[in-house]
């Protein structure tokens, strides 16, 4: 029984370090995905609540809510850019941006640009 009760007591324990190191890593992500934002030239044109060239990243998260594979579609997107989807005004393609780069600006986005 007492054996039972300590492996219990390890995996919260270890359950709530795991937490704790996620919480205090997050800002660091967020901050390292706006960087890229800004190293990439996307805040030029969009901006996390307010329409400016391009749609707000508040508008592009809230198009995607609910689909499955929104990050994918997203850096997708990102990579190949296009036109009509938000206006007339075509988004140039990022081809040079990684798949993994682009996701992680995708996820930044749909998570809220924060």
């Amino acid at each position: 029984m007492k054996f039972s009760i300590s492996i219990r007591h390890a995996m919260n324990h270890l359950a709530l370090c795991l937490s704790t190191a996620l919480i205090a890593v997050a800002p660091f992500a967020a901050q390292a995905n706006k960087a890229l934002a800004e190293k990439n030239g996307c805040l030029g044109c969009h901006a996390a609540a307010v329409k400016l060239v391009g749609p707000a990243y508040k508008d592009v998260a809230a198009k995607y809510a609910g689909q499955a594979d929104a990050t994918e579609m997203l850096a997708k997107s990102i990579r190949a850019g296009g036109t009509g989807k938000w206006g007339e005004m075509a988004m140039p393609a990022q081809s040079k941006l990684s798949e993994a780069d682009a996701k992680k600006l995708a996820a930044w986005i749909l998570g809220g640009a924060k």
